[in-house]
């Protein structure tokens, strides 16, 4: 079994993986300073309640965008399931896919495990959104190459911007709208309107330049906490994949392995 992590700004999500299937999957807030050790405690008593042994963790596999994170991680793999931890862009682990843009290091470890588990799941040319601490849109043309995107704010750190700056406004919860309207009666609907229609908006926008730009059809998978938040008022995406990242991780493991 293998034990698949994605470290990202926002949450560390853990996920155990067994012949190419998710059999689990939990997640912690990401904290640079947390320690292997506590780490170990939160997982083993997680893999106790879902009837899973932890002895029967044979490999692990870390994509990270926290590079301060991935030392205590490392060390979990080594103390506790008795493995080195193979990285995700490092040797002997690469990336495996051309990345055609001016900076390729700089493309963050999530955005290119998605490109990878992208195109294994969907033939043609992609653009693949992932909503999460931002909400990234990235262009994978029909042979698997990463061909460049867009970094967005995420929903959730527009509305702490908003609320931040400005002294009046309420702390309200990201939820989909009861109705279509985008006109508002209060303060509170308002906000809701603003930062909900605001941001399909800004998808459909994006996502139609985009695919001008491309100028082949497209296919456009989301992923991420948040993707089904927009799937009932937008026929933006074509299909989501909430585990992208850990299907791409388990790939890249198995792909090392053959």
């Amino acid at each position: 079994m293998l034990l698949a992590i994605d470290a990202g700004n926002t949450n560390v999500v853990f996920a155990l993986v067994k012949a190419g299937e998710i059999v689990a999957r939990w997640r912690i807030a990401t904290d640079p300073r947390r320690t292997a050790d506590e780490y170990a405690v939160w997982l083993s008593q997680l893999m106790q309640l879902g009837g899973h042994d932890r002895t029967a963790v044979e490999g692990v596999i870390v994509a990270t965008v926290v590079p301060r994170a991935l030392h205590n991680l490392q060390v979990l793999a080594s103390k506790y399931f008795n493995t080195d931890a193979l990285i995700a862009g490092h040797p002997p682990v690469e990336w495996g896919i051309a990345i055609d843009v001016d900076e390729p290091f700089s493309l963050g470890a999530d955005r290119a495990v998605n490109t990878i588990a992208a195109h294994a799941l969907h033939p043609g040319d992609l653009i693949v959104i992932d909503f999460g601490t931002a909400t990234t849109f990235d262009v994978v043309d029909y042979s698997g190459a990463y061909k460049g995107g867009i970094i967005a704010p995420g929903i959730n750190l527009s509305l702490d911007a908003l609320v931040t700056a400005a002294a009046k406004l309420p702390r309200i919860a990201i939820e989909a709208p009861t109705d279509t309207s985008v006109i508002g009666l209060n303060t509170v609907s308002q906000m809701h309107i603003g930062i909900y229609w605001g941001y399909v908006a800004m998808i459909e926008g994006l996502v139609a330049r985009m695919k001008r730009e491309i100028g082949r059809p497209v296919k456009v998978v989301a992923t991420g906490g948040l993707a089904t938040l927009f799937e009932k008022q937008t026929d933006v995406f074509d299909v989501i994949e909430a585990d992208l990242t850990i299907q791409g991780l388990a790939m890249m493991w198995d792909r090392h392995h053959i």
